[in-house]
């Protein structure tokens, strides 16, 4: 099967006019046109087979919109090749608006002063989705996205939570294949974070969408995405799996022990000891072949040991640790 989007050697320079100081820099600027480059993204190649979830991610400058606004179309590539559902995007941009939904966090499609159903009723006729199709998407994503109670509300009254819901259902109405995301839960509380969450895990496991996610809150990928791109400075830095750049940095799994009573110092070499409160004493498992099993049989049963707890590190530890690691790790990906 095809990739669903191919990208190889993708670049994107922006041309920025540079400016002069003072009025005689101002009076130069007229009748010259010096420019500097800014390389947004820079020889980036990945593939994406249809269903997956891929998270995005990078800090701020990145170049994560920019790539996100080629493959939709809005921008034009300045160097490489770029394939959406086997189409060049930027020229075949209304082409493939009817197979991909967008969602930008900051920016609405819903029509501010009218109900939302009025607003999915526009894009009904935009996309000329048939009667009965509209009808059984628009129950299933009022179902799912729990829209009932607001969905003849004017868009303006709704929270952010509720906007975001319906600023996703609009995108899926017309059923595309792939689903872009931009920051989809930025602002949102916790319960509303939660209830996207699992709406967008639901939609790519049961209807094989495409969900291509860049987002700051690390447990959007965690729940959503099981592959990650990473970049920084617009250049790629690793592509692949979540629990496999968990096996690249070392697990760094956190253990704690706790004793009947305090056992006294208790020095393992299955695992490293970071902090002695007497009785409960915690360790680093750094090495991923060790198991409880290894441990147990380390410590025995002369220790009175009570209880055990073994924490994986959480992603956003992960990540953390990738970047600043960054130099050593580029390229690690398979």
């Amino acid at each position: 099967m095809a990739p669903i989007i191919s990208a190889v050697g993708v670049g994107k320079t922006f041309r920025q006019l540079k400016r002069q100081a003072g009025f005689g820099g101002a009076l130069r600027g007229l009748v010259s046109r010096d420019y500097t480059e800014i390389r947004a993204v820079e020889g980036i190649a990945f593939s994406i087979e249809p269903g997956e979830a891929v998270g995005y991610l990078g800090p701020n400058g990145a170049g994560k919109s920019t790539m996100i606004k080629m493959m939709t179309g809005i921008l034009t590539p300045s160097a490489g090749t770029l394939s959406v559902l086997g189409r060049e995007p930027h020229s075949n941009r209304i082409l493939n608006a009817r197979d991909i939904g967008v969602v930008f966090g900051q920016r609405s499609q819903l029509w501010w002063d009218l109900p939302v159903r009025d607003s999915f009723e526009l894009n009904r006729h935009i996309y000329d989705i048939p009667d009965s199709r509209f009808a059984d998407n628009l129950a299933y994503l009022t179902q799912m996205l729990d829209m009932g109670s607001y969905i003849g509300r004017p868009v303006r009254q709704l929270s952010l939570g509720q906007r975001m819901r319906a600023e996703i259902a609009m995108a899926l109405l017309h059923d595309p294949k792939i689903l872009f995301l931009d920051e989809p839960t930025i602002g949102l509380d916790v319960v509303a974070k939660d209830a996207v969450r699992r709406f967008l895990a639901e939609i790519n496991r049961e209807r094989g969408t495409t969900i291509i996610l860049t987002t700051h809150d690390l447990v959007d990928i965690e729940q959503i995405c099981p592959r990650l791109i990473m970049v920084d400075d617009g250049k790629l830095l690793f592509d692949g799996e979540l629990r496999h750049l968990r096996a690249t940095l070392g697990s760094r799994r956190r253990l704690t022990l706790e004793f009947a009573t305090d056992p006294g110092p208790l020095t393992l070499k299955t695992a490293t000891l970071a902090a002695d409160e007497g009785a409960a004493k915690h360790y680093l498992l750094e090495n991923e072949a060790v198991s409880l099993i290894d441990v147990l049989n380390e410590v025995g049963p002369a220790h009175g040991l009570k209880d055990i707890k073994l924490e994986e590190p959480d992603i956003e530890e992960v990540i953390r640790t990738f970047y600043l690691n960054k130099p050593k790790l580029a390229g690690s990906a398979p």
